[in-house]
């Protein structure tokens, strides 16, 4: 039993590191985006800068967190089978799925951002602007919060999925507004100067 104790810690500790570099790489690209308000004579240096950052936090963080995340998700899944513990049946039908489903699509969330934004940003295209990332960079947020509270509520057999959906959604309003407010007054800020 002290197997799936390791494998929980172990998935603990990858998750964590998981959502702690996609985050950092997200502010890094938005710093990086942002470049190119700069003067010309920074604009290189720091675009250099943020390239290398955003490179470095992929590999040597996120990526391998991801990595550990799953590691550590499945030696639970396979031990509790070894062990006669059935996720798949256990608690609130269904949890364990829509887990999985939300996993899979924060791994397609950092593979799109690795592809489709850093990467070209990193040769000179703007996919986004920093608007549009700063907004990009609360899709973790969504995953997060979802994937514990499906993870808390569902395994104990008390997940409703509506309750879920409404307050997910609600969540999202809420980022959404604050990042609305944040950008109005970025903006009243800069224009003051």
């Amino acid at each position: 039993m002290s197997l799936i104790y390791f494998a929980k810690a172990l998935h603990i500790v990858g998750f964590v590191s998981w959502f702690a570099g996609l985050f950092f790489l997200g502010r890094l690209l938005v710093n990086h985006a942002e470049t190119d308000e700069r003067p010309e004579n920074e604009r290189k240096i720091l675009a250099d800068e943020y390239s290398g950052m955003e490179t470095r936090v992929y590999k040597i963080i996120t990526n391998p967190a991801m990595m550990i995340t799953w590691t550590g998700g499945l030696l639970m899944l396979i031990i509790g089978l070894w062990n006669g513990i059935n996720y798949f049946q256990l608690g609130t039908p269904g949890w364990i799925h829509l887990k999985l489903l939300l996993v899979v699509g924060l791994v397609v969330y950092q593979v799109y951002t690795k592809s489709r934004i850093m990467q070209p940003m990193q040769q000179g295209a703007r996919p986004l602007d920093g608007w549009q990332l700063r907004l990009w960079n609360e899709v973790p947020t969504f995953f997060l919060v979802s994937v514990c509270f499906i993870a808390v509520y569902g395994k104990a057999g008390s997940l409703n999925y509506l309750y879920l959906a409404i307050g997910v959604g609600l969540f999202c309003l809420m980022v959404y507004r604050g990042a609305r407010a944040y950008a109005k007054r970025r903006k009243i800020d800069s224009s003051d100067q």
